[in-house]
This record gives structure tokens, sequence and C-alpha cells, in this order.
């Protein structure tokens, strides 16, 4: 049930006493938008179990950021100490470390500090606010320390940078025996497709979709739709609950320029103001990019042209990847084709898990599937060796790590088999080269839709030199990149073997 009362009273103690604290608005009363109302305040202080307390005892709030969800999450903490009536009322704050946590709780500290009752009322600490018996503080993301609790409250901040699930798991179990707990965790939307925020944020969705029924459980998830185009004011408004008055139009418009001029900034724009939620936390090539090379090609046109091979082996129960490099420098292009090759059990395990099609793209010829749960690499090794006979490879780049179960082979079919390793001296300069020949049309792939969902997975790594390597590290399950890793050295397998100034015209980044 839905009482009015309730709502209100929660509505007007905010507005009455929490105040902004930075910004054009500091200083001033916390008058909180009718989104902010309806959608969060409203629903968790008037909506009612039939014995009274408050039905909603989980809250994922999941919004954009600039949205002022941290000031809300403030405001809801000092409720809580101040206006809750639970005694020994214990309200803490937490995030992926102190520092993040203590953004809340120092907001909270200035609130009272900008009002006179509360400044009255309350005794402010460093690291505390003590109302009465009831006491407010930030804690440190050590889930060791925190079993002891007793908590009433409890906001998590920017849950999407937690680096495990134990700081949550211990806090919201913290609550067991209060009367009408709250646990509120509040983001924007994140990378990691296995951590605790992105479990949260799949159970909110289905909560929202109705998949899922959990009275207790309120999912507030404001997202543009990954269709929507993200350069447009609309889809702006529809992911941004504050767009117009929290968060300016005139920002929204300098941060799409500076996407168009740099597209590796777009994923961050997806993720953080958007709430989309993005495989790579940079983006490598976009797929505008990518299709710039989507001319198709025939046998015809590689005919006597130098081929370049890269073998990304990987273990017996994984994706290994070989890829084909012809460079005509005459006509300026490069060719890319590549062929997958993975075994039965993890192909149907990840298709039903993640959705991934290795089935079809079986049939298009652009993945071989081999019976039992191992890959078996005398396939590999064929399919090598028929490419040889077709069109003459000029060199192969492999890596040392699982190279010796294959590449003693191909040597002795007469293939040029040349170690290549997967660390910044060797994959820099063709992983930069590569990226920039593909947003310059120069690489022509057909479309290849395995090499085009893996661009959307391909994360980097850089050292301190501004050395850079895809990273495989970094990928979570479902995310594969092995197409790209092989490309990257077939590529730089043709530099190693140029002149010292290759023919074909390249641009540095």
């Amino acid at each position: 049930m839905f009482d009015q009362a309730k709502a209100d009273h929660a509505i007007n103690w905010i507005q009455t006493y929490c105040s902004h604290v930075k910004g054009e608005l500091g200083g001033q009363p916390f008058i909180l938008e009718e989104w902010q109302k309806r959608d969060i305040i409203g629903k968790i202080f008037g909506t009612l179990r039939e014995d009274g307390t408050r039905q909603y005892r989980t809250i994922y709030i999941e919004l954009p950021r600039k949205n002022g969800k941290t000031n809300l999450a403030s405001a809801i903490a000092l409720y809580m100490l101040c206006a809750e009536g639970e005694p020994g009322a214990e309200v803490v704050s937490a995030a992926a470390d102190r520092n993040q946590a203590r953004i809340c709780f120092e907001l909270a500290q200035n609130m009272v500090r900008n009002n006179a009752t509360l400044s009255r009322r309350c005794k402010v600490l460093q690291h505390g606010i003590q109302y009465r018996e009831n006491v407010y503080k930030a804690i440190s993301a050590e889930a060791g320390t925190k079993h002891g609790f007793n908590c009433s409250a409890v906001v998590y901040d920017e849950i999407h940078a937690a680096k495990n699930r134990e700081l949550w798991d211990v806090l919201s179990t913290s609550v067991a025996s209060r009367r009408q707990p709250l646990v509120i965790a509040i983001t924007t939307a994140g990378h990691d497709m296995n951590s605790i925020c992105r479990e949260l944020h799949d159970y909110a969705i289905k909560v929202q979709n109705g998949e899922v029924e959990d009275p207790s459980f309120l999912p507030v998830v404001y997202a543009a739709d990954r269709s929507d185009d993200w350069r447009l004011e609309s889809t702006w408004r529809k992911a941004n609950p504050g767009f117009g008055t929290i968060c300016k139009a005139d920002y929204f418009r300098q941060e799409v320029l500076k996407c168009q001029a740099n597209p590796r900034l777009i994923n961050t724009f997806l993720r953080l103001h958007l709430n989309i939620w993005t495989h790579a936390e940079i983006r490598w090539v976009t797929d505008e990019e990518f299709m710039r090379g989507s001319t198709e090609f025939t046998d015809e046109d590689l005919r006597g042209l130098p081929l370049y091979v890269g073998l990304d082996l990987a273990s017996v129960k994984d994706l290994t990847a070989v890829a084909m490099l012809w460079v005509d420098e005459k006509r300026d292009v490069m060719y890319l084709r590549c062929m997958h090759f993975i075994n039965e059990v993890a192909a149907t395990g990840r298709q039903k898990r993640m959705g991934v099609d290795h089935i079809t793209w079986q049939r298009m010829g652009l993945m071989q599937i081999t019976e039992g749960n191992v890959t078996d690499l005398r396939a590999v090794e064929g399919y090598i060796e028929r490419i040889h006979d077709q069109y003459k490879i000029t060199a192969l780049a492999f890596d040392r790590y699982y190279s010796e179960m294959l590449v003693p082979d191909l040597i002795t079919y007469g293939i040029d088999c040349q170690q290549f390793g997967q660390g910044y001296a060797s994959m820099s300069y063709p992983t930069k080269q590569m990226e920039s020949l593909i947003c310059k049309g120069h690489v022509l792939h057909a479309g290849h839709p395995v090499l085009r969902w893996q661009v959307g997975c391909v994360q980097l790594q850089r050292d301190d030199a501004d050395n850079i390597k895809v990273s495989k590290k970094k990928n979570q399950e479902g995310q594969k990149v092995d197409g790209w890793v092989a490309s990257i050295m077939a590529l730089g397998c043709y530099y190693n073997n140029s002149e010292p100034e290759p023919l074909l015209e390249v641009w540095s980044l």
C-alpha cells in the first residue's frame, strides 16, 4: 500500500533540513526534482507493508553522472540518521575505497553545518555524525573488519567500481536484525560483466520487467538504449532525468564533440552519461570505423599478393585464431580474413551463457568447431597447410606459448614460421598502425562478423612509455579478442619482413 503522508514526511524533511553543498546552488535548500520525489523518495518511504513498515529494503539506483545521485544519497542517509526513529541507528557510507565513501559522508557533514537546527542537534566529528545515540560514518572497503556491524542503513556509492562482492555481502547481511533496514546501491553503468554491480543491474532489470517478483527490491534505472543515437539531445534527455536542470545541454554537446574527435572516448560517454554498459572501458575502434572496410573482395583480388599470417594459439579449451593479411601495395590496401577454432563443448556452453552464436559463424565459414571438449589442433594445422597450398604464405607469426604442439609440423611443411611475442615490444607499433589503417578504411574485411563482434571487446593495456597492446587479462567471460591479436601479429609480421619503410602508406597516431 502507499502512504502519501509517509512519503511527504521524507520529502519535506529533506527539503527543510538538507541543502546543496557545491556549485551555483551551494548553501541553498535541497529542493527535490519531481522525478526524485516520484521515483525514489516517495517510493522508498511511502510504500508500506501491511504491518506499516517499509516495503522496499534494497534499492538499486543506476543513474548517469551529473544527475545529483550522491547528493540525494547523502540526504537519505541523514534522514535515516535523524528522522527514521530507529533506536541506535547505525548508518554507513561505503564504496570501493574510503575516499569515495567519504564523498557522500562529507556532503552530509556540510549539510548539517549549513542548517542551524541540524548543527545544534547533531555532533559532527571527523569520522562520524552523531544524533542522540545514532551514528553515521564512512567506512573503508576491507570487508573482513565489518562483520560485527549492525547497520540500519547502508549507502554503497559507485558500486560499479567494487573489486569484488565481499563488502556488499557483509553489509547487506549486517541489517538482518533491524525492523525495516535500508540498503542502497547507487552507481553509474560499468563495464565489468562479472561484477556484483552487473549482478545487481541484471536483477534490477528482471524485477523491473516482471520476470522476477521481489516486493522488497526497488529498481531505479535510467538509461538510453544501445540502438539510440548517442549524438542526439533526445537520447541525452531519455537517459538523464535531470537533463536541463541538474545537468546542462552545453556540457553534453562539448562531450559529443570530444568523442567525435577522439572515438576512444565514446565508450566512456556511453557508460557515464547515457548509462549504457560497455564491454570495454575505452573504445579502440568504433563499429562505424570498422565498417569502413566492409567492401567485398574475391580470391581474384588476392591472386599473387604476399600473404602474412598471424597465429594466436590458445589452450585446447579456448578460442584459437588464424588471421590472414594480404598486402596490395599498389592499391594501398590490405585484405583481412580470419578463421577461428573452438571445441563443441565450449561453443555450445558460451552460446547458452552469452548468446554468442558460434554455430551460425561455423555455417558462414568463419569458424570451425571440433568434436569433444578440446580444440583439435590437427584441424588448425590442416587449415593453415591448405591456405599455404592455395596462396603460398610469405611468413607466419606465432607466439611461443602452445607453439610446440603445432609449429614444428608447419615448418616441415615448408612454411616460414617466425616467432612473434605478444608483449609491448612486438605489439605496440602494429597495434597503433592497425587502428590507423582501419580508421582510414585501408583494411578490407568484408564486414567479417566475428571480427566485428570482437572489435567491441578490445581493451588496451598501456605502459609508462605509451606503448600499447590488446589486453586478454582485462576481458570478461564471453569477450574475446583472439582474432584481433592474430591480425595485429600478421601486420607486425609484414612490417618485420618489409623494406625499412613499408611501401604501404600508414599514419601515426
